[in-house]
């Protein structure tokens, strides 16, 4: 019973966490450059994805594009920043 409350609580943190972060977007149009972030050590491109949003969110951006990965075993990325 507690191992289902405790995975039932953690799951409800990371759905509202994942709501509020950055959204990634393809295009920029009509939104305003705030600068550019990077993430490095990613397994996963979804991970990687993950970073750069969080670290968008914490500059105050609401949105942000991938413009670069690169990395075999581990990835690096580089993203705009937009309100």
């Amino acid at each position: 019973m507690k191992a289902i409350l405790i995975t039932t609580l953690v799951m409800g943190f990371i759905s509202v966490s994942a709501a509020s972060a950055a959204q990634e977007i393809n295009r920029a149009d009509g939104k305003e450059k705030i600068g550019v972030v990077s993430a490095s050590n990613a397994y996963a491109l979804d991970e990687l994805s993950d970073v750069l949003s969080r670290k968008a969110e914490k500059q105050g951006a609401t949105s942000f594009k991938i413009l670069s990965t690169t990395g075999n075993n581990r990835l690096h990325g580089v993203a705009e920043i937009y309100k």
